[in-house]
């Protein structure tokens, strides 16, 4: 709707942010409106003076534009971070919710309704998470009790965050910020919103469904939180924490005591789930990109993400960076055991009968070998996902491997619906959904979860997977324990691909396949500059790509691939089809590993 600037105040010596709109025709109505909400932005925000609200310094109307003058802040939005996939402990959720929750209490005493609480409307003071505070931004659609402007019959806000009310176009009070609040707390919690689709979808479910409980998604929600969710995002406003002050304390509560599973006859029945979500649509691929110039003998490539992956038959390796972490095991699912029946005083205890009833048997302990099948049943069928693993003889699950977006969360909701047992380790890298088309070509390629075959080894020399602009690319293979054939390939994060072997160069610079059998265990280093053997260098643009291998007892292609870059839509389909060919009778075995290019 317009342009934010970062401006400097030279009477006060200090940044601002100027957010300003274009005025285009002042007797438009629609124009007109847009400036009286603008206008009350500016009105709303002004009024405010809070630790935990963005300050409003100034406003100002031209004859082309209107400008509201605020206070700068440097850190990003919380948006921002979560669409990056980031994650939040407890205690930086916490912060954050006391933060939102504080400076709401504060704008709710004063009669301002902020009606549009979200991700993007809160921004952080700093880029350090351990330091930063929360402010709420953007009122551009608050309502002032004093204010006739939005009254019952106008339907505003973001779909995902809006409460039921607001989808009603009823009249809104303070407690339609708490359910928005209470989206955001479950979003931060679970790592995903409680309602997903399309406008009518989400109002359908926000009006007549119970999301799953965020303990039930994420191994990092405590179940404590699951009771001051569903207070929060109550259907009826009544039902709500009946102020921010009020959800505040809860928050602290649940902290104190995180492990406490509320009784069922408390008043949080709510949190009871009434229908389970249906899996995710497909994700849509990216279009396709433009081919790249050909390239020289020595093309440059781009490099990748912090993490390096080494997945093959079924078993994968994962080095992380060091500021990594592992999520807290996944508790055990197990049915409930009844209580002991309570010991009858000695005069009233009743002589056993004749034919006592046999005891229950106790129900079968899942073995290793079923947790496995369970868990090769859910990843063979999870999209953009390419994930391998063993289960231990404790029963924990150990997942290696890479996937995109949401895959961690779809697993772990289909892990919690089959009831699974044991625990998890997600040790899986994270790809941007670009690589969703390779990732599925490899998942249907690998052998299933928890198989034992034959592995190819796939490194890059010294163990780096982190590459400075000029670097040499270098990739290591070792052939699995059959003799087979090689192909490698380097998919850019811009949706090219270059083919790294089979590649040979004659005395010329011609490139061209030279295909051969490769015996079993043999090893094969790519990149090195010796003459015959093309070189690549890491070069702009910078950003994540990937590395994929497969090994085959028969080959893949008959005919040559271009020397030059491919087209990624055009070649992965292409490549898919041909290991799907050979898959049914010939050994076959797959890798993919991940680097990250660096500027100098």
């Amino acid at each position: 709707m317009g342009v934010v600037y970062e401006g400097w105040d030279p009477t006060i010596q200090r940044l601002v942010a100027i957010k300003t709109v274009p005025i285009a025709d002042a007797g438009d109505p629609e124009t007109q409106e847009a400036l009286a909400r603008f206008r009350r932005e500016a009105q709303a925000a002004g009024r405010l003076t809070h630790p935990n609200i963005v300050s409003v310094y100034d406003y100002g109307e031209t004859a082309d534009v209107a400008c509201i003058v605020m206070e700068y802040i440097e850190g990003p939005t919380l948006k921002s971070l979560l669409d990056k996939q980031e994650r939040f402990g407890l205690a930086e959720i916490l912060r954050i919710m006391q933060d939102l929750l504080a400076g709401l209490d504060f704008s709710h005493e004063r009669g301002v309704v902020h009606r549009d609480i979200k991700p993007a409307n809160l921004m952080l003071t700093s880029a350090d998470r351990a330091k930063c505070r929360a402010k709420i931004a953007d009122f551009g659609i608050a309502r002032i009790e004093s204010s006739s402007m939005t009254q019952a019959g106008t339907m505003m806000g973001t779909p995902a965050h809006m409460s039921p009310e607001q989808f009603m176009a009823e009249t809104v009070d303070s407690r339609t910020d708490i359910y928005s609040s209470g989206v955001l707390l479950y979003q931060l919690l679970a790592g995903e919103r409680p309602f997903e689709g399309g406008m009518s979808a989400i109002m359908h479910k926000a009006l007549h469904t119970e999301p799953p409980r965020p303990s039930q998604i994420s191994v990092n929600a405590p179940p404590a939180f699951d009771a001051v969710v569903a207070k929060a995002m109550a259907k009826r406003p009544a039902d709500r924490f009946a102020t921010a002050g009020e959800f505040a304390a809860a928050l602290q509560a649940a902290a104190a005591n995180p492990a406490a599973v509320p009784a069922e006859n408390e008043a949080v029945e709510a949190t009871v789930v009434t229908a389970r979500r249906p899996a995710p649509p497909p994700l849509e691929q990216p279009a396709p990109p433009p081919a790249r110039p050909k390239s020289s003998l020595v093309p440059v490539l781009a490099g990748a993400a912090a993490a390096l992956l080494a997945v093959g038959g079924g078993a994968c390796l994962l080095l992380r960076g060091p500021q990594a972490s592992h999520p807290a095991p996944m508790p055990v699912v197990a049915a409930p055991v009844p209580p002991a029946p309570r010991e009858q005083p000695a005069a009233e205890k009743v002589a056993p009968a004749a034919s006592p009833v046999p005891e229950r048997p106790a129900a079968p302990v899942a073995s290793p070998a079923m947790i496995s099948e369970m868990f090769a049943q859910i990843t063979a069928t999870q999209r953009c996902a390419f994930i391998g693993g063993e289960v231990r003889g404790n029963g924990e699950a150990v997942l290696t491997g890479i996937a995109g977006p949401g895959a961690e969360q779809d697993i772990r909701r289909a892990v919690a619906s089959r009831a699974v047992p044991g625990t998890i380790q997600w040790r899986v890298a994270s790809a941007a959904a670009a690589f969703c088309p390779a990732l599925d070509l490899l998942q249907s390629a690998a052998p299933p979860f928890g198989a034992t075959g034959p592995h190819l080894s796939l490194t890059l020399v010294n163990g780096r997977t982190a590459l400075r602009d000029g670097e040499r690319i270098r990739p290591r293979l070792v052939m699995p324990g059959f003799a087979g054939y090689l192909r490698v390939d380097y998919i850019t994060h811009d949706g090219n691909v270059q083919h790294l072997y089979p590649q040979v160069a004659d005395a010329n610079g011609t490139v061209a396949d030279r295909i051969r059998l490769l015996s079993a265990g043999e090893q094969v280093g790519l990149g090195d500059p010796v003459p015959g053997q093309p070189g690549w260098e890491v070069g702009p643009p910078y950003g994540t790509d990937m590395i994929i291998a497969i090994a085959s007892s028969q080959p893949l292609f008959t005919k040559p691939r271009p020397a030059n870059v491919e087209p990624a839509a055009a070649y992965l389909p292409e490549l898919d089809a041909a290991a799907q060919a050979v898959h049914g009778g010939a050994k076959l075995t797959v890798n993919a590993l991940l680097v990250q290019a660096l500027a100098k």
